[in-house]
């Protein structure tokens, strides 16, 4: 299942032209890894948010890596986002890049077959993190403070709506909705 625009809408109130989904897919195609350097403010920037079960947010730091047309993040089983996402798996990542800042809305389900999180490990190494894959989940030394203690589960977020607000000239601000293929 691949996400694909099927339509923008200009949300600029200054006649800035729409953003292009062209420009938005590349700058994540770059990677999201926020080192210095790298496209991004310098700073660990991508955040999550699911609804705790008292209808609360609930938002957290977390590594992710954007593949396919989709984010990927991980979280141990134990953490308020897995329980959260357990009971609705509506969430929503931002990400401060270089000339965007981007929301990206949708549903995570949890990835257990071993090629996919195998090809993902790879990727989230090539990022600086380079987990092994064990029973459907990944396991290392170490994560994030917020992914709790292994196993980390992987999670696959499929765009439904993006935002993409631009950072640097010509600006603008662009909503996507997506339809899956």
């Amino acid at each position: 299942m691949v996400a694909v625009p099927a339509n923008d809408r200009n949300l600029d109130g200054y006649g800035t032209p729409s953003i292009e989904w062209s420009r938005v897919q590349q700058r994540l195609d770059q990677g999201t890894s926020q080192a210095p350097g790298t496209g991004g403010p310098g700073r660990h920037t991508p955040w999550l948010a699911t609804t705790n079960p008292n209808g609360h947010p609930h938002v957290v730091p977390l590594g992710i890596v954007w593949a396919d047309g989709k984010v990927y993040f991980t979280s141990g089983p134990g953490t308020r986002k897995s329980k959260n996402l357990s009971t609705d798996p509506h969430c929503t990542v931002t990400l401060a890049t270089e000339p965007f800042d981007i929301v990206i809305e949708g549903q995570a389900r949890r990835v257990t077959d071993d090629a996919t999180l195998g090809r993902l490990a790879d990727l989230f190494a090539a990022e600086g993190w380079a987990p092994t894959v064990r029973e459907g989940a990944f396991y290392h030394e170490f994560s994030a403070p917020s992914a709790g203690p292994p196993p980390w589960y992987l999670y696959e977020l499929v765009p439904e709506t993006v935002f993409a607000f631009g950072t640097a000239e010509p600006f603008g601000a662009t909503r996507f909705d997506f339809k899956t293929t």
